[in-house]
């Protein structure tokens, strides 16, 4: 009768396993597969109890699952819930139980085995009669590998229901559901890993979502310019956005700036230390152009933003207005380098430019080469065509002031540069024009030739100017009539130079002209046309005031000191004005006393 019964009740369990295996594959985490694993074994496969010891990541193993009828008389399997088993004490477990195939069977005479630290119970039941009884103290396990052969975890089942040890077709039935178990198991570790890791990715994009609406905020509402410019590609360059701000501080519409690049809107002659700053991701004062024409001074702070995948991907721009500032700037620069009743550049000013026009190695005739350098390049910010604090304010103001451009700006007042100086290219030495002979041929012409006779021909000539009847204008008058009589003399003085001379008060009534690239019948010439300006009558306050001029051509050579230059046109001057007629030693005692004052 049984044998006839045995194929009705392995369909009937067929049928079970099938349920269970769906409800596996049907489990929604990784707690409710591996209670799925329990409940099947205990309901599909006609055991007692079963348990699931799953593998930690440290590699040890933990009771996560365990299932037990409720009818069972054995009580207690749910005290193993959560406790934690060695790995080095299971592997030996499993190394000494009889292998059923993927099975491990542990008979109770081997208990031995079982370490202290696995997590072990032993229900009631009767002991066994016959030799394949089940004891109390067997058991039965069940080891789950990944696709990969690494061990997930071990199914623990206990007591069949049958109270014998399980046949043939009971241990492959459970080989079977044990590899599907794995299987689920394994899905659905890698279902939980990737809700987690959809987690993570949800979390950095809502954090990206809330840094990229803090970065348009702090974009758009900038109360300074920003852009960001292109480093790649067609584009490269390009103003691909930028905000209102930028757009208020150079009268330019966005669709206009967003077609537009830095370089289009920088001045030329900032155009290089844009291109530096660039590359270099720092900080630059310069100008851009605004929509009325004019140009607008900036504090440009570039910040490389990168990629950490293909490395620099755009720039960020920071545009600050510094307009008053450098206003302030020029204006500070100005007055401590100008005088303030003419305008004109003061003693320290023309000390400076001619610190910057001399070296310190000696120069004869001849030993100039190259042609004559009328302007060097300036320092960083500053414009290269204005060359003086008070060129550049008189750029800011509109003003045409008295100075013309110089060379330079900006180089520390210490004296002559050696050779070369460094920012501010090639020095072009000074050399003392030759004397002429009496056919304006040079004495040491048959020693040069070409360009090298021309150049020595040419040279730095200083003119000191020194009134003469001011003093008594001031006695007369009074010292507003004289300031009046100063301010017209530097007007008509700036007038008569050339472009690209200097006319400076050196103080008191006493004036310098810097005339570089000159002749010595040229800058006779130049004191001839001085003179003639000076002398015309000039009314100030309802009079006709009048005052004469003396005049003394000295030249700067390199090896000169600046001391050297001024006292030699100084005595130059006083030569004149002793062979005009002058008393040398009331013309000295005049100069002293202004001098003085």
């Amino acid at each position: 009768m049984e044998a006839e019964s045995e194929p009705y009740v392995r369909l009937a369990t067929l049928r079970t396993l099938h349920r269970v295996v769906a409800d596996l594959n049907a489990a929604r985490s990784l707690a409710g597969t591996l209670q799925a694993v329990v409940e099947g074994a205990v309901h599909g496969l006609g055991f007692d109890a079963a348990a699931v010891s799953l593998v930690r990541p440290d590699g040890d193993l933990v009771v996560a699952a365990v299932w037990e009828l409720e009818e069972s008389t054995m009580g207690g399997p749910s005290v193993l819930l959560g406790q934690v088993g060695s790995r080095e004490s299971w592997d030996r477990l499993l190394g000494v139980s009889d292998h059923w195939g993927t099975l491990r069977f542990l008979p109770y005479d081997r208990g031995w085995a079982v370490a202290s630290d696995i997590p072990r119970w032993i229900g009631e039941g009767p002991l066994p009669v016959y030799a394949n009884d089940w004891h109390p103290a067997d058991g039965l396990l069940a080891p789950m590998y990944s696709a990969g052969g690494d061990l997930l975890g071990v199914l623990s089942v206990d007591r069949p229901r049958s109270g014998k040890r399980p046949g043939a077709w009971t241990r492959e039935a459970l080989e079977m559901f044990s590899l599907q178990a794995s299987i689920a198991i394994g899905n659905a570790r890698l279902r939980a890993e990737m809700q987690r890791a959809l987690a993570r990715l949800e979390k950095e994009q809502q954090a990206l979502r809330a840094s990229e609406e803090s970065f348009r905020q702090a974009f758009e509402y900038a109360p300074s310019g920003m852009a960001i410019t292109e480093l790649h590609g067609a584009g490269r360059g390009q103003l691909t956005r930028v905000n209102d701000a930028l757009c208020r501080l150079l009268g330019r519409p966005r669709a206009v700036l967003r077609q537009q690049s830095f370089v289009d809107l920088v001045h030329p002659e900032d155009r290089a230390l844009l291109e530096r700053t660039s590359a270099e991701s720092g900080r630059a004062e310069l100008r851009l152009s605004r929509r009325d024409g004019g140009y607008q001074w900036v504090c440009l702070r570039n910040s490389i933003v990168a990629d950490a995948a293909e490395g620099p991907s755009f720039l960020l721009t920071h545009v600050e207005d510094i307009e008053d500032r450098k206003r302030h700037e020029f204006q500070l620069a100005h007055r401590a380098s100008h005088d303030a009743l003419t305008g004109l550049p003061n003693s320290a000013e023309l000390k400076s430019r001619l610190a910057r026009r001399l070296c310190g190695e000696p120069q004869t005739v001849g030993a100039a080469a190259g042609p004559d350098e009328s302007a060097y390049p300036a320092p960083y910010g500053y414009p290269a065509d204005s060359y003086s604090a008070h060129a550049a304010y008189d750029r800011l103001e509109g003003a045409d002031r008295y100075a013309g451009p110089v060379h330079g700006y900006g180089m520390p007042e210490g004296g002559p540069l050696p050779g070369l100086a460094p920012g501010y290219g090639e020095h072009v030495h000074a050399v003392v024009p030759a004397d002429q002979g009496p056919g304006g041929e040079a004495w040491s012409a048959p020693f040069r030739s070409g360009a090298a006779a021309a150049l020595a021909d040419k040279g730095l000539a200083v003119l000191f100017c020194d009134l003469d009847g001011f003093k008594s204008i001031n006695d007369r008058f009074g010292h507003n009539a004289g300031d009046a009589v100063l301010v017209e003399v530097a007007r008509r003085l700036s007038q008569a130079v050339r472009d690209g001379d200097t006319v400076a008060r050196l103080g008191g009534d006493e004036f310098v002209v810097l005339a570089d690239g000159i002749g010595r019948e040229e800058a006779k010439d130049l004191a001839h046309r001085l003179r003639n300006a000076i002398i015309p009558p000039m009314r100030i306050d309802g009079r006709a005031m009048r005052v004469g001029v003396s005049l003394g051509i000295g030249w700067a050579g390199c090896g000169m000191s600046i001391e050297e230059v001024l006292h030699t046109a100084d005595e130059r001057m006083y030569d004149e004005k002793r062979a005009r007629g002058g008393a040398v030693r009331g013309a000295r005692g005049e100069r002293s006393h202004r001098r003085a004052g």
